[in-house]
């Protein structure tokens, strides 16, 4: 159910009926700042106040008086200058939630009528290289959002638009020809192939000949030479092997891998169309838009003294050629009607240049740029991404230590007695809430703002935690295995009332589900999900701790075990929608 979409057209009605309006006017409903204030507040009467010319206080009591009678809505009380504040029906709730209970497959959360087609662009990284810690914020935002999105019923597409062509192919062939070691390019692909980089990059840099000899393997590759073309293929292939392990490792997959190769034979074209429009012009050799030049730009735009290019003087493509080409294929072949770019910030300018080239080539197509903060170490710098010898830290590296740090965290729970995982069990365990409390820590943010990278923090059990939702999952399943019950079971017979004051708390908190997670699509903010789900944790356990479930007589009992079943089935969800997994025992 989308209670608040419901809720905004009971008052909207109501207010037009009280007011006897000729047509429906915005109730514009948001949830109460306090609960003892009430469960939602309508702030309609204060924009009509000054139309119908009367006191908004004197036009909310008649709107008042319209909602108390309604199922849904126990009593409505006009409050302040002049808002409406309206308590639900603990009964209307509880019949809400016992539907909500039924649907095991969407929790009551409806699809959405408008089905579009979306591509998701994300993660992204350059090949023959390894994932390294800023990969990890434009992956698990973006997977968060993909998983979101196709939730709510849109055809989404997930791209992962890999850097596997450029100047870097040049330096690798003529490096692996001079100190290659296929041995051991089998053995460990992408230290192989980094060490060949840099012995490549280092004495190119030094002498002009070597250099030139990169450009000109370059060039063959370009030209689709048959030798260079079978050694640039391999190196792409070892390199998935290893990119797909931290894939596998953070439950991550894609639909599409195409990279900047997939392309490349369509960027002169688009060039010669940017010319042949007068969109761009030639500029001492190089092929450039000027927005100041372009009547059609957009405003922000105009004043950019720095021009898009996309040809450099030397005949080379860049990546912003690429991109036009991207979008195109999206377009012409893909027939999407979004693409979602998820790259941080600091690329807002370069995706504000683009969609202006794609509204001048008139593709009809919806483009946004998903934006995000910057990752902080605990002195408030950015995280270093090499450590203290120059070494990379790579992605692999800090999931390994965030699994040993969580089995650290749940070895030391199971010998103080606040914890129960088997044996057998503490490796599963450690991974699942390892990679989760690491996934949390950036998901819980709000994607746009920076965030301070902590590992005590991060795997913690108390507060707003991944291990601590994880934990509140456990004990909803203890609950059952403890009863000898079958969560499933329960849920198709349970009906829920909400008589205690922490049933309703609970049962209030987890209608408002199926809101929340439409907003976090609308607006591309995992985040919202992460606080719906740490704020029914913290309901859950203040149910727990006050209302007896297995102990409970008959019809109570039944009641609690579906709310049980409810906020279990909700927080499995919701982790689930921005990629982080459950365990049944902790």
């Amino acid at each position: 159910m989308l209670l608040e979409r419901y809720l905004e057209s009971l008052g909207a009605h109501a207010i037009a009926e009280a007011l006897d309006l000729d047509a429906p006017r915005p109730a514009l409903i948001r949830p109460t700042q306090d609960a003892k204030f009430g469960d939602f507040q309508i702030n309609g009467a204060m924009p009509l106040a000054k139309e119908l010319r009367k006191p908004p206080r004197e036009l909310a009591q008649p709107i008042a008086a319209a909602l108390t009678g309604i199922d849904a809505i126990e009593r409505a009380e006009v409050a302040g200058p002049g808002f409406v504040n309206i308590h639900l029906s603990p009964a209307w709730v509880a019949e809400r939630l016992t539907d909500a209970l039924r649907d095991r497959d969407r929790d009551g959360v409806p699809a959405v009528e408008d089905v579009s087609k979306v591509i998701v662009d994300f993660s992204s990284p350059n090949i023959a290289k390894q994932m390294h810690v800023g990969h990890l914020r434009s992956t698990i935002i973006g997977d968060a959002i993909a998983r979101i999105l196709s939730f709510l019923g849109d055809d989404v597409v997930r791209d992962n638009h890999i850097g596997d062509w450029g100047t870097q192919f040049g330096l690798l062939i003529v490096g692996m020809r001079e100190w290659g070691d296929e041995a051991a390019l089998q053995a460990d692909p992408i230290k192989e192939l980094e060490r060949v980089y840099k012995l490549a990059s280092k004495r190119a840099g030094g002498e002009e000949d070597f250099a030139q000899r990169a450009r000109d393997e370059l060039a063959k590759l370009q030209a689709s030479d048959p030798e260079n073309l079978e050694l640039w293929k391999h190196f792409v292939q070892v390199s998935r092997g290893s990119l797909d392990a931290v894939y596998a490792e953070l439950d991550v997959s894609f639909d599409l891998w195409l990279g900047e190769s997939a392309y490349h034979e369509a960027l002169p074209g688009i060039v010669e169309d940017l010319l042949g429009k007068g969109i761009a012009r030639e500029d001492e050799g190089a092929v450039c838009i000027f927005w100041s030049e372009t009547d059609d730009a957009p405003k922000s735009l105009r004043k950019q003294k720095t021009p898009f290019i996309v040809r450099k003087k030397d005949g080379a493509f860049l990546y912003s050629t690429t991109d036009i080409a991207t979008v195109q294929h999206r377009k012409r072949q893909l027939h999407a009607d979004r693409a979602l770019y998820v790259v941080d910030n600091r690329q807002s300018l370069h995706f504000k240049q683009l969609f202006a080239v794609m509204r001048l080539l008139d593709v009809d197509m919806e483009l946004e740029h998903i934006g995000f903060g910057t990752v902080l170490g605990k002195d408030g710098k950015p995280l270093r991404t090499r450590d203290a010898s120059g070494g990379v830290i790579t992605l692999a590296s800090l999931l390994e230590e965030a699994k040993e740090r969580a089995r650290q965290r749940i070895e030391e729970g199971i010998a103080e007695g606040r914890l129960r995982v088997l044996p057998e069990e503490i490796g599963e365990v450690a991974r699942v809430v390892g990679i989760g409390a690491v996934k949390y820590a950036d998901l819980r943010q709000n994607r746009l703002s920076d965030y301070q990278f902590d590992w005590d923090k991060m795997i913690s059990f108390q507060g707003n935690a991944g291990p601590y939702l994880q934990y509140a999952y456990a004990r909803c399943a203890s609950i059952f295995a403890k009863g000898g019950l079958e969560m499933d079971a329960i849920a198709e017979s349970a009906s829920i009332r909400l008589d205690a004051p922490a049933e309703q708390t609970l049962g209030k908190h987890l209608l408002r589900f199926g809101d929340v997670v439409y907003q976090a699509g609308a607006t591309s903010q995992p985040h919202l999900i992460c606080e719906h789900i740490y704020e029914l944790a913290r309901a859950f356990n203040g149910f727990y701790a006050e209302c007896p479930v297995l102990d409970a007589d008959e019809p109570t009992r039944a009641s609690r075990l579906g709310l049980t079943a409810l906020s279990a089935r909700q927080i499995r969800r919701g982790l689930g929608l921005v990629g982080i997994g459950v365990v049944d025992r902790m």
